[in-house]
């Protein structure tokens, strides 16, 4: 693939839809850089609970955007990681679970304890740049 591409996810992909008016995952060449993933259900609402079940969430819609962009946990090749939490045992639990996804494909990564993420009650967010294991078809919108 030689061109800049994106693709924006909805419901019906199993992705949340775009809490703005942004792109899931842009492609430039093999290389695909996906959008800091929220705790956000189907409905696009933000999901109930804490450290645990928003890393989880958070997870789930990464793995998820990934496959519809043709890629997959281990194509990953960087992460950012974001708590917003000043404990450090709050970020110890993130990654943790963070690492329980992504098994023994390890890659360079980065964990930020930050004071605040952009909605209100979000606690944790991930995003991602992985290689693409074979040129994907940009551009699928629902």
């Amino acid at each position: 693939m030689d061109a800049i591409g994106s693709w924006t996810f909805g419901p019906d992909d199993g992705v949340p839809p775009p809490v703005g008016s942004f792109a899931h995952a842009t492609a430039a060449g093999e290389s695909l850089h996906v959008t800091g993933q929220m705790p956000t259900g189907l409905d696009g609402e933000l999901i109930a609970g804490g450290i645990v079940e928003q890393t989880d969430q958070v997870m789930r819609n990464l793995a998820t955007t990934l496959k519809g962009a043709g890629a997959s946990l281990t194509d990953v090749v960087k992460t950012t990681v974001y708590v917003a939490s000043t404990r450090q045992q709050d970020l110890v639990t993130a990654w943790n679970i963070y690492r329980d996804y992504m098994g023994s494909h390890d890659v360079p990564s980065t964990l930020l304890g930050v004071t605040v993420l952009g909605y209100a009650n979000q606690l944790v967010e991930v995003e991602a740049v992985a290689v693409l294991p074979q040129a994907a078809e940009p551009g699928r919108v629902t």
